[in-house]
């Protein structure tokens, strides 16, 4: 019993650090945002700045950055179950390296990583002018969607493939073995078998990518420059330019609305947490 207390003292003392942490660095902040989101600047309760959401040109920037996730979303999962599923089957130092050469630009601070693609895909950038020296026809895609997408998809990519990754190497590879000792050819394999056993990486890999899409300012800040707004652009700017932490609030209350919902679906299809990256 003695030790036993000991152990779960121990316990409370090893977790006193994340506790602090939590509370001043996740509730505070939470309580923050749900308290000016619900009151005026009297103090007085008010959904005004919930219902804000509504205006004509705050929708449009909340369904191009449902677009652009969703689309960013599904390239990286089209691009990273493929790449999981090699890394998988991959073993010693080859595995190894491929991986650190993989997560390696996740070292790197995020606003360098998407500085760089500005510098890449800018008209005088350095795809262009490559582009230029071989004669052929240049490409005019900074400050537009597409721009927006490809640097979602670079900075996100790995998020999709770590939890991939993980469910592949959690199959047990007597299943394939048995399913082609019965006949099946490869696509049945990956249809009946694989494909189902991965779909709690996929669900988890699909929330990594898809919640930072949706609330990134930087990417779309950089490579959208000013002509278009994602709802995290509108967030930033009424706390950092027009100081209205109310509206600001208010608005970060409804994009939370949509994060919630998608991990609600994530706890239904991977309740085990087996998609889970650590």
């Amino acid at each position: 019993m003695r030790r036993q207390s000991a152990l779960k003292n121990k316990k409370k003392i090893l977790a006193a650090p994340f506790s602090i942490w939590s509370i001043g660095f996740i509730v505070i902040p939470l309580c923050m945002v749900f308290y000016y989101g619900f009151t005026d600047k009297s103090g007085a309760f008010t959904l005004e700045y919930i219902t804000a959401i509504s205006t004509p040109e705050r929708m449009k920037a909340l369904w191009l950055s449902l677009l652009l996730s969703f689309i960013a979303t599904v390239i990286c999962l089209l691009l990273g179950y493929p790449l999981a599923s090699i890394l998988s089957k991959m073993s010693g130092n080859q595995h190894s390296m491929i991986v650190m050469i993989f997560i390696l630009p996740m070292w790197m601070n995020f606003l360098l990583r998407t500085l760089a693609w500005q510098t890449l895909l800018e008209k005088t950038g350095v795809i262009n002018n490559i582009l230029s020296f071989l004669g052929l026809p240049t490409l005019n895609i900074i400050n537009t969607p597409y721009a927006i997408v490809l640097g979602m998809v670079y900075n996100f990519l790995p998020f999709m493939v770590l939890p991939l990754y993980n469910s592949l190497t959690k199959i047990d590879p007597n299943v394939i073995n048995a399913a082609r000792d019965l006949g099946a050819n490869g696509y049945q394999t990956f249809i009946k078998i694989t494909l189902p056993l991965t779909v709690p990486g996929i669900i988890s890999g699909i929330t990594m990518v898809f919640v930072p899409a949706l609330t990134t300012f930087v990417i779309s800040s950089l490579l959208g420059g000013s002509k278009i707004l994602l709802i995290g652009n509108v967030i930033e700017q009424q706390f950092t330019q027009a100081s209205n932490w109310h509206l600001g609030s208010g608005l970060s209350i409804v994009l939370m609305i949509f994060i919630i919902i998608n991990m609600i679906v994530t706890s239904i299809f991977d309740k085990d947490g087996e998609g889970a990256v650590l």
